[in-house]
């Protein structure tokens, strides 16, 4: 047991540059390419519920359940307080959550631990995984992880390098396309109880507000990882 803790906090060799760049380049064109997105989307959605649920547990609510939809929706459901720190702290995790698991995940890569960054993406699927709720998240959680396994547990380390950056770039560029789209679906009035219209009726804080600090985190985090990955 002591072997195998050694060897996931184990630093591991530092990719070529090409790797780091190319992982950057093939995300962004995962994020803005359509078809991909429309399946990569539910990557998005399975951290997006996962930040409700682990700050809806860690501010003392009771956590129901987890629900991922087909169509890149979810739901967390949780009961306590209707007001108060809680409820709005679990609102406002939900679309900062990819970019923050990313900004975790590009710390680990640029300590050059890449088994450590997949072993922790799977153990959250892991945890999230016993609080789903129904057939198709469990189906999405499943594969997502089937596939992390898969690159953890045999692949050479130069594809598990690239795979690794490939997931914390991949996070970090969603997670402000996913503001963008928030923003053209409330300006459609597609979405009247989306987390930052929720957000503003327990705050009065207008929901545009809660949106643009959302973005401003998110990108804040890109950035940040930028300079840990790719500056000299």
């Amino acid at each position: 047991m002591t072997g195998v803790l050694d060897d996931v906090l184990a630093a591991q060799a530092a990719p070529a540059a090409t790797t780091v760049v190319g992982s950057l380049a093939v995300a962004a064109l995962l994020v803005v390419w359509g078809p991909a997105w429309r399946v990569l989307r539910h990557v998005v959605t399975i951290a997006h519920e996962g930040g409700h649920a682990a700050v809806a547990a860690m501010t003392g609510r009771s956590l129901q359940g987890v629900r991922l939809h087909s169509d890149t929706s979810g739901l967390t459901v949780s009961s306590g307080r209707q007001r108060g720190p809680g409820v709005v702290l679990t609102l406002l995790a939900g679309y900062p959550a990819p970019a923050a698991v990313g900004l975790a995940g590009a710390f680990a890569l640029a300590h050059d631990r890449v088994r450590l960054t997949l072993v922790v993406a799977l153990l959250l699927l892991l945890v999230l995984l016993l609080q789903i709720r129904n057939v198709f998240g469990v189906v999405s959680v499943v594969l997502t992880g089937g596939a992390l396994l898969l690159v953890n547990g045999w692949a050479p380390l130069t594809v598990r390098s690239a795979a690794a950056y490939l997931l914390v770039w991949f996070l970090l560029l969603a997670a402000p396309r996913t503001l963008v789209e928030l923003h053209r679906t409330r300006a459609g009035r597609r979405a009247p109880m989306s987390d930052v219209d929720q957000l503003a009726g327990l705050t009065r804080v207008p929901a545009l507000v809660w949106l643009v600090l959302m973005l401003a985190a998110t990108l804040g985090a890109l950035l940040l990882a930028v300079t840990w990955l790719l500056v000299p």
